[in-house]
């Protein structure tokens, strides 16, 4: 594996009540000890998940809006946010040859723009990603990219991919890992499916503190299990108990 450990030194944090800091499951934060070559990080939106992804991948070597070590696009101050966890951080790998690959959701768009800007859209399935759909994007990006020793980082990368989309990832993914020594993979993710991933490392941001669960315990595995087992009785309890934010007129 290339991700070993990832440790938060206290005396580099400057200031506690500044962000990222000022997530709790990041105020908490200490050790993380990596046990499994393929790694989810899972919790609800704000969580710090997909921050504490992000500052790994710098440490790494990758740019801030992901690509890989030879595509480093950064269009926007607000990715610099992050910096003062990624100097608080000291995160232990066993390799750090910059091979593998970042893939951030929310900036793929951007990659995209720097992949057609360099000319080398061969090594990416062989046509432009902006002439594809988003989903097929994607799929076309990981049977191009993700088949070597590396390290593989995804940031949601469920955002664009149908659940049979999500499928065709986990099966990119196995080869990957079954067929090559040193890589490993690191997943922030909403995707009940993607977690179910056999024989993965599931750490949670929820509840103030990262832990680590079992894929039964998690958030969307219940909620997805619950409301499946009974749709139409689960919509009539929703809409039954009236959200809070529709009582407040918002």
């Amino acid at each position: 594996m290339a991700l070993r450990k990832v440790t938060v030194l206290p005396e580099r944090v400057s200031n506690w009540d500044q962000y990222p800091f000022n997530i709790p499951a990041i105020a908490t934060l200490r050790e993380i000890a990596v046990r499994k070559p393929v790694l989810f990080f899972v919790g609800e939106n704000g969580s710090g998940k997909s921050t504490l992804l992000e500052a790994i991948a710098i440490h790494y070597g990758f740019g801030r809006e992901g690509g890989n070590r030879n595509l480093r696009a950064e269009t926007t101050e607000s990715v610099r946010a992050v910096e003062p966890l990624v100097k608080a951080l000291r995160v232990a790998f066993t390799k750090r040859t910059g091979a593998g690959f970042y893939l951030r959701a929310e900036s793929f768009f951007n990659t995209a723009t720097a992949i057609d800007a360099l000319g080398v859209s061969d090594g990416y399935g062989g046509r432009s990603l902006h002439e594809q759909s988003h989903g097929e994007s994607f799929i076309s990006l990981a049977e191009s990219r993700f088949n070597r020793e590396g390290f593989y980082v995804m940031d949601e990368p469920e955002a664009a991919l149908s659940p049979q989309r999500q499928l065709s990832l986990m099966l990119i993914l196995h080869d990957l890992v079954r067929n090559r020594r040193d890589v490993q993979v690191l997943i922030a993710t909403h995707s009940p499916l993607l977690l179910a991933y056999p024989e993965a490392q599931i750490l949670s941001f929820d509840e103030g503190t990262i832990h680590e669960i079992t894929y039964r315990e998690s958030a969307p595995y219940q909620l997805c299990s619950r409301f499946l087992a009974d749709p139409d009785r689960y919509m009539h309890s929703l809409f039954e108990d009236e959200p809070l934010f529709r009582k407040n007129g918002e």
